[in-house]
């Protein structure tokens, strides 16, 4: 090989070498700054664009979750609220039978009278108490749940109402049902019959739309941890290799200088031909 001071092929070699090892460490420390392997646009356009589109879908699944918990919870309070009505019902069956009873005295009646009312009206004021964030399953005239179920937002999860106002299809005692009579307590005795019976099959509908929430809110938990990890699968960095990977590089960058230094000396060898 000719010797000449004006091209040095082994320095452009070195730095061309050097350069390449460079780009390896910086490449690696980014890993190693970011966790990921693939962390923009520029490292892999593929992989990049369907780990974005992975993170769409469990960001929107958030969304489903809040919509199946906040519908959870509002099933819940009714269902409270409507456990308490039954227990009211079956106070007001021991007060509506006691009545009937034909031997009972005007005090008595009406002293049982004023327990019957009180308990009816406390009814009221368990459904009118029921809202959870505004919504109340329970009232007269309350419209379904309707939660989300995907991220699409075209699939729903619905609960049905189940109004247990007074005078309502499954609460048939009157808001001014009274056992001042024998008859008025043999009626009102016939609606609690019912109205006990009503109020078991809406707490059991309600019961019901809160397991199939709750499992779904289970089943979304799980499809959101999922794709996840399935997103990490493809961008995260392994930082085991990648700190093996780097130690290697910085060794390789050492030698790198040297190996440009040595070639750098080359042209002033040069100078011992004309001495």
């Amino acid at each position: 090989m000719s010797a000449s001071i004006n091209t040095n092929v082994a320095a452009m070699l070195a730095i061309q070498n050097l350069n390449r090892t460079q780009s390896e460490l910086s490449v690696s420390q980014t890993r190693i700054s970011t966790g990921q392997k693939v962390a923009s646009a520029k490292d892999n356009g593929a992989i990049f664009a369907i780990a974005q589109n992975q993170r769409g879908s469990s960001q929107a699944l958030n969304a489903v979750r809040e919509s199946l918990q906040r519908s959870q919870s509002t099933v819940d309070v009714a269902t409270a609220a409507g456990e308490t009505i039954s227990d009211l019902l079956n106070q007001m069956k021991e007060k509506a039978l006691a009545a009937a009873d034909t031997q009972l005295n005007t005090s008595s009646r009406n002293a049982m009278n004023a327990d019957f009312v009180s308990l009816r009206d406390q009814i009221t004021k368990a459904v009118n108490n029921s809202s959870f964030n505004g919504k109340n399953l329970i009232n007269s005239g309350a419209t379904n749940i309707e939660a989300l179920a995907d991220e699409s937002g075209s699939s729903k999860i619905t609960v049905q109402a189940q109004s247990l106002a007074l005078g309502g299809a499954n609460v048939t005692v009157a808001a001014a049902q009274d056992i001042t009579t024998t008859a008025n307590a043999n009626t009102a005795l016939a609606a609690v019959n019912t109205s006990i019976q009503n109020v078991s099959l809406a707490l059991a509908k309600l019961g019901s739309g809160s397991r199939s929430l709750a499992t779904h809110l289970n089943f979304v938990n799980k499809l959101q941890d999922a794709i996840d990890a399935g997103v990490g699968n493809i961008v995260d960095a392994d930082l085991a290799k990648e700190s093996a990977k780097i130690q290697a590089l910085q060794t390789k960058q050492q030698l790198g200088f040297q190996a440009l230094s040595i070639a750098n000396q080359g042209p002033s060898s040069l100078l011992s031909l004309f001495r």
